[in-house]
């Protein structure tokens, strides 16, 4: 049984040396195959978050989109994906970044918000923050004001929280 957030670590595999060498990854499939694992931390988002005025959620690609859509649906608001170059079907906002290893393009349709809506951004990890603030400037360009994000983990050791100090940011569990 889950009593606090720090229960779902056991749902939270530890991945050494991948994608590169030196890299932990944190492999949260686990914890989305299981339900009580994954009904507790969306619930504990979301009773965080119900206070905060959000328009819509905007997810990141492709982890994010699983946290991304029930917290939409949760929050009773609509929900708008942020994909890879060369994925949306309509016109859209790119935004360009560095990522630990290569280059990576983002992208959402030019009409996901009207102007000043309120968004929470939410992904699925907060590492570096690289890609987070990627997904700030994109969805500011396409007239966003991003209200706060959210996550379910958050590894600290890697200052992303730091970079993002700007913003209200929102967890589950930090590593």
């Amino acid at each position: 049984m889950i009593r606090s957030s720090n229960d779902l670590k056991s749902y939270i595999r530890e991945i050494k040396d991948y994608p590169i060498k030196g890299v932990i990854f944190r492999d949260l499939t686990p914890l989305f195959g299981n339900y009580e694992a994954f009904d507790f931390a969306l619930n504990f988002l979301a009773k965080k978050l119900f206070m905060e005025k959000i328009d819509k959620v905007a997810a990141i690609e492709a982890r994010g989109f699983i946290v991304g859509a029930p917290l939409s649906s949760m929050l009773r608001v609509g929900f708008v994906p942020i994909r890879k170059a060369g994925k949306l079907p309509w016109k859209k906002k790119s935004m360009t970044y560095e990522l630990e290893y290569g280059k990576e393009t983002i992208e959402v349709h030019e009409d996901a918000f009207k102007r000043g809506e309120n968004v929470l951004l939410v992904d699925d990890l907060l590492a570096t923050g690289g890609t987070t603030l990627a997904a700030v400037d994109l969805l500011q360009a396409a007239g966003a004001k991003v209200s706060a994000l959210a996550y379910l983990v958050v590894l600290n050791y890697l200052n992303g929280r730091e970079r993002l100090k700007n913003y209200k940011i929102y967890n589950v569990l930090d590593y």
